[in-house]
């Protein structure tokens, strides 16, 4: 086999459909757009929500209850397993040393500590959160918490 000999799949190209070429190629004169209308003009699309000027599902129904999103804190998350991995004994974990670490990317308000995994090595963890088994972990290999 060489490269001149290589075709891809039959089916799996198609030629594109070419619009205006005339009336008998059955795309021409309206090239597939039917008659006027707000589809057939340039930039005529409509958002998937919209109903024809009917109210909107989303506002048909009714609004109850309390969202707590836009006051909810972002934590970025790192388990005990993740530390024993990337820190070497006596380390100190901070946000700095996290995200030099790779452990932590992107915007967040806070960072939790999770208990998922093992610990043998003993560490200084500054965090804004760590959770019981977290800290059972961590105090048992020797290491200190700084919340």
């Amino acid at each position: 086999m060489r490269l001149h000999n290589l075709k891809p799949n039959p089916g799996a190209k198609h030629r594109r459909k070419r619009l205006g070429c005339g009336e008998s190629s059955g795309h021409g004169k309206t090239s597939g757009k039917g008659h006027k209308g707000q589809k057939a003009r340039s930039g005529g699309n409509i958002r998937p929500s919209f109903e024809g000027g009917q109210m909107p599902l989303m506002r048909r129904l009714p609004k109850r209850g309390f969202n707590n999103t836009q006051f909810k804190t972002d934590y970025a998350i790192v388990n005990v397993a993740s530390l024993e991995a990337k820190f070497e004994a006596g380390a100190e974990v901070n946000e700095e040393t996290l995200r030099a670490a790779g452990l932590v990317k992107g915007q967040f308000q806070g960072i939790k500590i999770l208990g998922n995994g093992e610990l043998t090595k003993s560490l200084t963890v500054k965090a804004d959160k760590v959770s019981e088994s977290a800290r059972e972990k961590i105090e048992k290999a020797g290491g200190k918490i700084d919340a």
